[in-house]
């Protein structure tokens, strides 16, 4: 699997941060290229939680469905996908006083053969730029809550 981890600091207290993160309504808002993030079931948050998702990277959509396997309310979000576009994530919280210090992991694995090669020449350079510009949305929306 191949991953890209970012930090970054937003100040904003830690339990306004997690609860907008964990918002699954506002993920397509600051998340780069996701144009779809639907629950599956009646459960929208916390362990347990499925998600249909679809990533746009560049003219190819990637459709994936993802799992919260780990959440600890103000502390970590981990997903994991379950079926198509085999990617997983953690978001874990720092609170700094009246800051929030955001460490995001984001892994993904691309398929063997032609098709994995085609793949990862089309999302490789786009990985690092898509962080960067998730962080800096991500910042900008937590900046608009305080």
């Amino acid at each position: 699997m191949i991953h890209v981890r970012h930090s970054a600091v937003a100040d904003i207290p830690i339990d306004l941060a997690f609860t907008y993160v964990d918002d699954y309504r506002n993920v397509p808002d600051w998340m780069f290229g996701v144009a779809r993030f639907q629950p599956v079931s009646e459960q929208v948050s916390g362990l347990g939680a499925i998600y249909d998702s679809t990533m746009r990277i560049g003219p190819k959509d990637l459709g994936s469905r993802v799992e919260v396997v780990e959440w600890e309310r103000n502390r970590v979000i981990v997903l994991d996908s379950i079926a198509g576009f085999r990617a997983a994530s953690s978001w874990t919280f720092t609170d700094l006083g009246d800051a929030t210090r955001l460490d995001v992991d984001f892994g993904y694995r691309l398929p063997g053969g032609i098709a994995g090669r085609t793949l990862g020449m089309l999302i490789e350079p786009i990985v690092g730029t898509a962080i960067r510009q998730t962080e800096h949305a991500l910042r900008t929306r937590l900046g608009q809550l305080v």
